[in-house]
């Protein structure tokens, strides 16, 4: 007993032994604003970085994130409480700590540049980083919460893994970020993680997903109106490295507690019509297909074209046709100059999603 007695003492000063470093070299290095920043840092971690974790790894992340507040215009107009929560820290989730800061600042410094806003900075990353990492959404990735040395070795993750990287590249250059997200969609479509950025107010964007119009803009946002403040399951969260009480659902750890987070559903959520909606995706065996479509009614008569999405798109992104309860319908693919054709299908209530497979349709004769 007097052995393991002295193990555990043993243990308990070393783990406040690698705090008290990194607090006091912060302090040496960097005076009352880099230990204020350590101390912020030291009292949000997670039981468990503070027990594995060593002075030297949080010493780095440190005196990066700080020589990023020194170099980029934008940094330097980040108030200090927001630079503490959304630049500091050295990760979003619960995903494995990788010393990502140095490598990520090195890559995209080139790219951001020329940049004069976070805005601007934000748009050039999300447009050019995950190219230059190659890696890009998909399903076989091996598992939700990958670091971005995971990710980025098999070349391929989810919203959570792309959230996560573009959330640390972009802390990596000083703007301030963090992962937004819903355990479940109120259609009952799944979850869903993006990132929203600071710059002068909190502004969105889907990771690997950008958009040529700017920020705020993205394929979930009518989804995203239809979120339920008051029904857990239903909101929006985002993290948040001090700790207020709230915790951030994870889905893929829902007894965990480790990650922080605000609710923010009111930033989203809007009044929105029942109005009936289809999705439409389309899949040649498990391989989902970029395919011209139209929407036609019994008849077999045009009523709207669309383009299904597939590679790195979203799996939840897909083109939505507004339809009519009761109402029956077809759908018609233009595949290699031949025009294949669903049964016909009545329109349900609500948003529904339609899967269709190539296997499954059957070929129009030649005029029809």
């Amino acid at each position: 007993m007097k052995v393991l007695a002295l193990w555990l003492t043993t243990a308990a000063l070393a783990l406040a032994s690698a705090t008290d470093d990194f607090i006091a070299t912060a302090k040496e290095k960097h005076g009352a604003f880099g230990e204020k920043a350590a101390r912020f840092l030291v009292e949000h971690m997670p039981e468990n970085d503070k027990k594995t974790l060593s002075a030297e790894f949080l010493t780095e992340n440190l005196d990066l994130a700080l020589k990023a507040r020194e170099t980029f215009p934008w940094a330097k107009q980040v108030p200090e409480d927001i630079f503490f929560n959304d630049v500091l820290p050295y990760a979003v989730f619960d995903e494995p700590r990788d010393p990502w800061r140095a490598d990520f600042l090195a890559k995209a410094t080139p790219l951001v540049k020329d940049a004069t806003t976070a805005t601007e900075a934000t748009q050039i990353l999300n447009k050019e980083f995950f190219k230059l990492i190659n890696t890009h959404y998909n399903t076989k990735r091996k598992r939700t919460n990958q670091s971005p040395k995971e990710s980025i070795e098999q070349g391929m993750a989810t919203c959570t893994g792309l959230s996560i990287i573009l959330t640390d590249v972009c802390r990596a250059v000083g703007i301030p970020a963090r992962a937004v997200g819903t355990p479940m969609w109120t259609n009952g479509r799944g979850n869903h993680t993006w990132v929203e950025i600071w710059d002068g107010d909190w502004h969105f964007t889907g990771a690997d997903e950008y958009n040529a119009k700017g920020l705020n803009r993205g394929w979930f946002t009518a989804d995203a109106a239809k979120a339920i403040a008051t029904e857990p399951t239903h909101a929006i969260y985002a993290t948040s490295w001090k700790k207020d009480g709230l915790s951030f659902p994870m889905i893929w750890a829902e007894r965990s507690n480790d990650v922080a987070a605000v609710e923010i559903t009111s930033r989203y959520a809007k009044a929105t019509s029942e109005k009936p909606v289809l999705g439409i995706r389309f899949f040649d065996g498990q391989n989902r297909l970029v395919v011209r479509g139209y929407l036609a009614n019994e008849a077999g008569e045009s009523l709207a074209s669309f383009t299904t999405k597939a590679g790195t798109a979203d799996l939840n992104d897909m083109p939505r046709l507004d339809v009519t309860p009761g109402e029956k319908y077809r759908l018609r693919f233009l595949i290699e100059d031949r025009l294949l054709e669903t049964k016909a299908f009545e329109a349900k209530k609500g948003e529904t999603t339609l899967d269709v497979r190539k296997a499954d349709l059957r070929l129009l004769p030649k005029g029809e």
